[in-house]
């Protein structure tokens, strides 16, 4: 089709004066008047005397009336499907278009919102309503016919190549413009063999982040709201109108073009794209950006005034940058690989025979098949993180007598797991990795029948026939190019060595090239992200080498699937999309794709993820004795006693009762105070959070886990107020005495209501409301009002106790008193099922009561052997110290954000047990509840696994293993401040 001529358009003589004239002639309209940035037109915010808004837009004189008509006919065709438009508003004559010195002038509504372009990061879901809004456009104007679609225009996809070849002339920066020729002539090249198949109808052509106002949603984000701009209306590609939008979002987070994926899938879903269509998308992308930067250099050349355009220079060139920082050819794959269109490849041909024989006759023994992956048992204890660790693997292998190692193609490599980094490591293995000992020479063969297509030095390709190419590096040869070869044909040699030697072979798809960087004899590796696309250009050489196949790929998605199907509703899990974890070392999780997360919630395992001490306490003891805690065995009273050492000098506590978890603490502290006291009432703060047994839910009142606490608690439960000087009734640091005060009318009318108090259970830090520290004096005198009431006086320290807040080991010791009753639980046994109660003699015998006492895993051998392992760690290790001065680091850094975003209220908590309290306005202290649940969502992207509790869901949670470093910390701060300043 013809073309308008290139070199862009200068835009209409029209001043902010002549809009005004405009208005007031055209629309009988007296304005205040703004220009907004345009190309090639002119644009103008108007503001009536009544305050009303609305945009004036004068066409460029290169568009017709019949064009103008199109635009009119497509919005009506918009508002007909649901899609929010800016409609036009008519003149005083009340035509649409008015004539005014020899401009076509239109007013448009003011559509609401703000401007989506600006907006910074893009979460997973607004990518996807963009490419559902694309969806929605298509589906909308499919059925659209009219005179004025059909016209020449240089942002008709159909024209980008001829338009960017045309216009790359203006890019005085040279290598970019030889970078954007190449990328235009490349991606040319792959539309060419299927442009013919691709449906054409109306597009909006322009639909990007500038043309769309968004509105924020509930989580406050951005989401993509009202369509603008038509200005590029006209008949095209249907597939071009995704494109355009994707193209648009790459500047978003350059680094990361796979994130629009989510786009093409959500486009599919609503308007479902033929192959040919798939196969065309990215370098309709790829030529998309490029003539963006080669109209935005060749507008700035006829039109150097044009603020608006060289602003946008720098975005346009990162839209360039991002569509081709992986190859074409790779992301089409990619879309591809999402949308679920196979690969029709033939399987390789299997040999039979003993493994390697068909590469390396020579070898005799049983070959070591490796295991560098997530779950391997010999990358336990940290192993994994040595800069050696793939070469003791190999090295074990030999010194048991292997004669050949193998590290398999396709197993995600837990040993290139980095850690402490916003971006995964390149973890999969694109060919298999052979590696033999010091020693003689080996004859190299070839597995397969093939021809030879490339002979670069230390590197032999030989294409099978069966479309798939045999690509061997590590080995010197002599064949010529073309050699045919007979399976087992001799091919290369391998020399003796006083070093292991290795080679790698691959199995390719005969239209791809290497892209990825690699050793000349170890294996290719890429990032988990691109898996999908390499699955695809490579296959598993196993089957012509003799090898088990083992190739790995993510999962997760179906494995939350699977647990969707036996979980019941009430049953959480974290994330929108939960990564699947199988393996932790100290304060790191790492997936199944061997990324690695910073755990900053796992209280549980106070001592860090796969202690190997706790590991071989179970292992141990699991095979000497496990039985029930009415025999006799050392490990109970051994533990018992260690347990009792660690309260404060001049404790009366001398008696402990070991269960199974927190829950059960609670439970039976409960029954030890009413037992002991012969009473029922319990008081319990409002918004504290205990268990979740019958007993221990009954306290309970944290609307954030029951919304209905309040509404439902048992009659023998009473609720005081939340001491929470942050949130409460009293705010302030001086306030411990009127809680108390009030605490102590509340007892005064259960002693009237013949309720007098049984107990007053709280925990000693307010773990639920984020770390809270409670007021100064306020314990001690709620727990002397307790007392003088005939009560006794339990503190829940399952979350708080154990070191976790540095300068103490029990969180009671913050308040300077001494309970009762201490439930303990969840680091007691580094994640293993341990909970207990403390107390003193007297009350613990009232339980005979009602009758014998007894938990049949509660106090075992086992768990009394683990526990004993959890507190030789703890003190062999420093971890309280730990985390009083990590602690510290963390909060001071935490605060000094706060410094500089606003949506950081209070930093609470001590040591390692801190909230970050996240507010929509620090005066009235509107909790930022969305916000907080989306940022999460953001650091785990980053690498950092936080969650959100309080009873308002806004106070970020910040109790990882008491083994963070303080680089973790360091990292961690760094990336909620990168979350804080981009956008979630």
């Amino acid at each position: 089709m013809s073309t308008v001529p290139s070199g862009g358009l200068v835009r209409p003589e029209i001043s902010e004066a002549d809009a005004a004239m405009i208005a007031r002639e055209c629309y009988g309209l007296d304005v205040q008047v703004r220009e907004l940035g345009s190309n090639q037109d002119r644009n103008f915010a108007l503001v009536a005397t009544d305050g009303s808004r609305s945009v004036l837009r004068i066409d460029n004189p290169v568009f017709e009336d019949a064009a103008r008509d199109a635009q009119h006919a497509a919005l009506d065709a918009y508002r007909a499907a649901g899609v929010a438009v800016a409609s036009v508003l008519p003149g005083l004559d009340g035509e649409l278009t008015q004539s005014w010195g020899g401009f076509a002038a239109r007013r448009s509504e003011f559509a609401e919102g703000e401007p989506m372009v600006d907006a910074g990061y893009f979460a997973p879901i607004v990518i996807e309503e963009f490419g559902a809004l694309a969806a929605a456009s298509v589906n909308a104007l499919a059925g659209l016919t009219h005179p004025g679609l059909e016209r020449a225009q240089m942002w008709d996809m159909r024209v980008a190549y001829a338009e960017t070849m045309g216009l790359a002339a203006s890019i005085t920066d040279a290598p970019l413009r030889d970078r954007v020729i190449a990328a235009a002539e490349a991606a040319n090249a792959a539309l060419s063999a299927v442009q013919s198949a691709l449906p054409v109808q109306a597009i909006h052509g322009d639909l990007t982040d500038d043309n769309v106002m968004g509105r924020r949603g509930s989580d406050t984000r951005l989401h993509p709201h009202t369509v603008l701009d038509l200005g590029d209306l006209g008949m095209g590609w249907r597939v071009a109108e995704l494109a355009v939008t994707c193209s648009s979002l790459l500047h978003h987070e350059p680094a990361r073009p796979l994130r629009l994926l989510d786009a093409v899938s959500a486009f599919h879903r609503d308007a479902p794209l033929h192959e040919t269509e798939a196969r065309a998308l990215w370098p309709l992308i790829v030529l998309r950006a490029a003539l963006l930067v080669a109209s935005g250099w060749r507008q700035l050349e006829i039109d150097g005034d044009n603020e608006y355009a060289r602003e946008r220079i720098a975005g346009e060139q990162a839209i360039f940058d991002s569509a081709t920082l992986l190859p074409l050819a790779e992301m089409t794959e990619q879309v591809l690989a999402r949308l679920g269109i196979a690969v029709t490849m033939p399987e390789p041909q299997s040999v039979a025979g003993d493994p390697l024989r068909a590469l390396l006759p020579g070898l005799t023994g049983k070959v070591a098949v490796l295991d560098p992956g997530v779950e391997s048992e010999a990358l336990e204890a940290g192993k994994w993180q040595a800069s050696d660790a793939e070469e003791q693997l190999i090295m074990r292998a030999f010194a048991d007598g292997a004669p050949a190692a193998v590290l398999p193609y396709g197993v995600y490599r837990m040993t290139r797991t980095v850690v402490d980094t916003p971006d995964a490591a390149a973890t999969w293995p694109i060919d298999a990795e052979v590696w033999l000992p010091a020693g003689g020479s080996f004859s190299v063969t070839a597995p397969a029948a093939g021809r030879v297509i490339n002979v670069d030095a230390g590197t032999l390709r030989i294409e099978t026939g069966d479309g798939w190419v045999l690509a061997l590096r590590g080995i010197q040869h002599s064949l010529s190019l073309g050699t045919e070869l007979a399976a087992g044909d001799a091919i290369a040699s391998l020399h003796e060595s006083t070093e292991p030697r290795s080679l790698a072979v691959g199995l390719r798809r005969a239209d791809v090239h290497d892209t990825v960087e690699f050793d000349e004899n170890r294996a290719a590796l890429v990032t988990p992200e691109r898996v999908p696309a390499w699955s695809r250009f490579t296959h598993d050489p196993a089957a012509i080498l003799g090898l088990p196949q083992l190739a790995q790929h993510d999962e997760s998605a179906a494995e939350l699937a699977r647990r969707e199907q036996i979980f019941a509703s009430a049953q959480e899990r974290y994330y929108e999309r939960p990564m699947q974890i199988e393996r932790g070392w100290r304060h790191h999780l790492v997936d199944t794709t061997g990324r690695a997360y910073i755990d900053m919630v796992n209280n549980v395992t106070g001592l860090g993820h796969g202690h190997p001490g706790v590991a071989d306490a179970v292992n141990r003891q699991i095979r000497i004795l496990n039985t029930n805690s009415r025999f006799l065995y050392r490990e109970l009273a051994e533990y018992s006693e260690r347990l009792l050492a660690l309260l404060p000098a001049g404790s009366e506590l001398d008696t402990v009762l070991l269960v199974n978890s927190g829950s059960e603490a609670v439970d039976l502290a409960l029954r030890l105070a009413q037992a002991a006291t012969g009473r029922k009432t319990v008081v319990a703060l409002r918004e504290a959070y205990h268990g979740w047994t019958m007993a221990s839910d009954a306290v309970t009142t944290s609307a954030y886990d029951n919304p209905y606490a309040l509404e439902n608690r048992p009659d023998w439960v009473h609720v005081a107020d939340v001491p929470n000087r942050y949130r409460g009734t009293y705010r302030g640091e001086a306030t411990g005495a009127q809680y108390a005060a009030d605490l102590g009318r509340d007892l005064a009318q259960l002693a009237a209501e013949g309720r007098a108090p049984a107990a007053f259970i709280c925990e000693s830090v307010l773990g639920n409301a984020g770390g809270v520290l409670l007021p100064e004096g306020y314990l001690a005198d709620t727990y002397a009002r307790v007392r003088a009431a005939g009560g006794l006086c339990i503190a829940d320290e399952v979350q708080v106790g154990f070191g976790r807040m540095g300068s103490s080991f029990w969180g009671f010791e913050q308040s300077g008193v001494s309970p009762d009753i201490i439930t303990i639980a969840k680091p007691m046994g580094n994640g293993f099922p341990i909970g207990g109660v403390i107390t003193s003699k007297r009350i613990a015998d009232a339980l005979a009561t009602q009758g014998q006492f007894f938990a049949s895993a509660g106090g075992n051998p086992l768990s009394c052997r683990v526990g004993l392992a959890v507190l030789d760690a703890m003190a062999a290790e420093g971890l309280q110290e730990n985390a009083r001065v990590v602690g510290a680091r963390l909060a001071a850094g935490f605060r000094g954000l706060a410094e500089r975003h606003a949506i950081i209220g209070p930093v609470h908590g001590e040591g390692l047990y801190l909230g970050v309290e996240l507010v929509r306005d620090r005066d009235t202290m509107e909790p930022a509840t969305a916000e907080a649940a989306a940022i999460c969502e953001r650091l785990k992207e980053l690498g950092v696994v936080v969650l959100t509790t309080s009873e308002r869901s806004n106070v970020l949670k910040v109790k990882p293993p008491l083994c963070l470093t303080a680089e973790s910390a360091d990292y961690v701060v760094s990336a909620l401040d990168r979350v804080l300043t981009e956008g979630w």
